[in-house]
């Protein structure tokens, strides 16, 4: 089969095409639109950020010869917003169908946040972050057939559904997306079941290496909130250990201005894995502002194998985060502090030497259309 490459430009004139389009639908002409094509519906957002260290690097350090770097910017071993001065996050276009039926949903994703959410995609596909259809079998039952979003986890890729605009350590080492089947079962008005057959995770084009990863899913929601207890277990490549992670999420409004969420995961792949939990509590102060926190502690399990973890051998984590939602509008300013200790020195500081922690700060801007 002939192989399509899309180039750098051809991509930039793809996405500028649909924003153009999406800029031209006003609030008026995207109710022509939904009478025009009934079901069919455009969204997405475009977030982009600074972000600089108190304690840390923020510039790579050339040595004696000036062009040899000997150190470089720092940043916690977390995904995305880790770029130093002014940054871009990712234009984010979704494109769905929703019919009584049947549907789709085609996510698609450009820039620096976009590419690390689809990091084991190739070729063409790596602009996109979901690509599903599913089919409504009865009222209770949808399957879809696919690459979507983990179901695992409190936080998510897109920075719209996300408090704190920086990730977790939980989100960043856990999964990102999978490709598969699942069926979403409706049990009654308040409990739901999920089951799945995937790809080895985040291997959303294709599968390499012939074997599967199963999905389960319990969840319970009411007015106030919901609870969902996720399971994956299996193979990620040939000759490992089987994967195997369970996770906890819930969230739930105490009153109308507290709400408090909460996290708690444990991951073992071929005798290396993690754990940890994070609390979320946010207080809605006015109308336009909130103000979260995000506590976490995070273990690794490197069991003598220091090459697959990232802070080094068995380290153990803390982060507070500290963000605020400014919304005016579709837009939501979010200013952030934040502090990363670990239990050894795998920072450096602005004098180059060795510390165990590092704060920073960084004010973000996200747009939803």
């Amino acid at each position: 089969m002939k192989q399509i490459t899309i180039t750098k430009m051809q991509k930039f004139l793809i996405f500028a095409s649909i924003g153009l389009w999406n800029i031209s639908v006003s609030a008026q002409e995207s109710e022509v639109l939904e009478e025009a094509l009934p079901g069919f519906s455009i969204g997405g957002s475009v977030d982009t950020y600074f972000r600089t260290n108190f304690n840390g690097l923020n510039k790579y350090v050339y040595g004696p010869d000036g062009e040899t770097p000997i150190a470089g910017p720092q940043a916690p071993a977390t995904a995305f917003a880790n770029d130093p001065g002014f940054a871009l996050g990712m234009a984010n276009v979704i494109l769905g169908y929703e019919g009584e039926k049947i549907g789709f949903v085609a996510d698609l994703v450009f820039g620096p946040r976009g590419e690390e959410a689809v990091f084991l995609s190739m070729g063409s596909s790596n602009i996109v972050n979901q690509l599903y259809v599913y089919y409504n079998v009865s009222e209770n039952v949808r399957l879809t057939l696919g690459d979507f979003n983990t179901f695992l986890g409190y936080e998510v890729i897109s920075p719209v559904d996300n408090f704190n605009y920086s990730t977790s350590y939980m989100f960043s080492y856990g999964p990102f997306s999978h490709t598969g089947l699942k069926a979403d079962i409706a049990l009654n008005n308040n409990w739901s079941a999920m089951l799945a057959i995937m790809n080895p995770t985040d291997y959303t084009e294709f599968d390499p290496f012939g074997v599967y990863t199963f999905g389960a899913q319990l969840g319970y929601s009411n007015s106030s909130g919901s609870a969902y207890l996720n399971l994956i277990y299996g193979e990620q490549a040939p000759g490992l250990d089987p994967t195997f992670q369970i996770d906890l999420t819930t969230g739930w409004d105490f009153s109308e201005a507290f709400y408090l969420g909460l996290n708690t995961t444990y991951n073992s792949t071929d005798d290396v894995g993690f754990y940890g939990v994070a609390l979320y509590p946010q207080i809605q102060t006015s109308e336009n502002f909130a103000i979260g926190l995000r506590a976490e502690y995070f273990k690794e399990l490197a069991n003598g194998h220091d090459e697959t973890v990232v802070y080094n051998s068995d380290a153990n984590l803390t982060a507070f985060t500290l963000t605020g939602n400014y919304t005016v509008g579709s837009l939501t300013i979010k200013p952030e502090l934040r502090l990363d200790s670990v239990d050894r020195d795998v920072f450096i500081n602005q004098d180059l030497e060795p510390t165990d922690n590092l704060s920073s700060f960084i004010l973000a801007a996200v747009y939803a259309f």
